[in-house]
């Protein structure tokens, strides 16, 4: 899979109803910035439980920050507010410190017009989760000592009722480095055909 595949579309305000909001997501205090330290800390650390259960519940791997400010995630048309573009880089940048997500710095479109970086990977599931969910897959299947390519793992049939089927092919290469780190895959070929044999 090419690894200049285009983002995850966005969710509509129809599809984002499904999703069950968190209380604080219907008071307009949750999208001002606050100026106490304590109460900032605990603003940034309920939007990052929000925005990770978003995009699980979604199943949205990636963020683009540029039109971040428009999703119904950052934006309640009921109250109209809606987090200001600087405000959620900060919540992004928390969140990468914590582990909770992650900029791509190279490939097409991973640049903000303002020359940051636009593009963030979501750890819903951390790479060593999904690691363990491939490692499970490939043992549940019988397949130690085959050849799959991404490509299998994340769109072939074989894989339709399974949590890996649809996954973001960047955060699959994480996954699957992180079995190379073990000992337990090794990853050959080129970017768009890319093999990996599990041990």
């Amino acid at each position: 899979m090419s690894q200049t595949q285009p983002l995850q579309p966005a969710v509509t305000a129809t599809a984002a109803q499904d999703f069950k909001f968190p209380q604080e997501y219907f008071f307009p205090a949750f999208f001002t910035r606050q100026t106490n330290l304590a109460t900032r800390h605990a603003q940034l650390r309920t939007w990052t439980a929000l925005v990770l259960a978003y995009a699980r519940h979604h199943r949205l791997f990636r963020l683009r920050l540029s039109e971040a400010a428009e999703s119904d995630l950052f934006r309640n048309r009921r109250l109209e507010r809606r987090l200001q573009a600087a405000d959620i880089r900060e919540l992004v940048d928390a969140m990468v410190k914590d582990g909770q997500a992650e900029y791509l710095t190279a490939g097409a479109g991973a640049a903000h017009p303002d020359g940051g970086q636009d593009v963030a990977l979501l750890y819903w599931r951390k790479p060593e989760e999904w690691a363990a969910l491939v490692e499970a897959y490939v043992e549940d299947t019988g397949q130690r000592g085959s050849v799959l390519t991404v490509y299998e793992i994340s769109e072939g049939d074989a894989t339709r009722n399974t949590e890996l089927h649809g996954i973001d092919s960047e955060v699959l290469r994480k996954a699957l480095n992180v079995l190379v780190k073990r000992g337990k895959a090794q990853i050959f070929g080129q970017e768009d055909s890319l093999g990996v044999k599990f041990f």
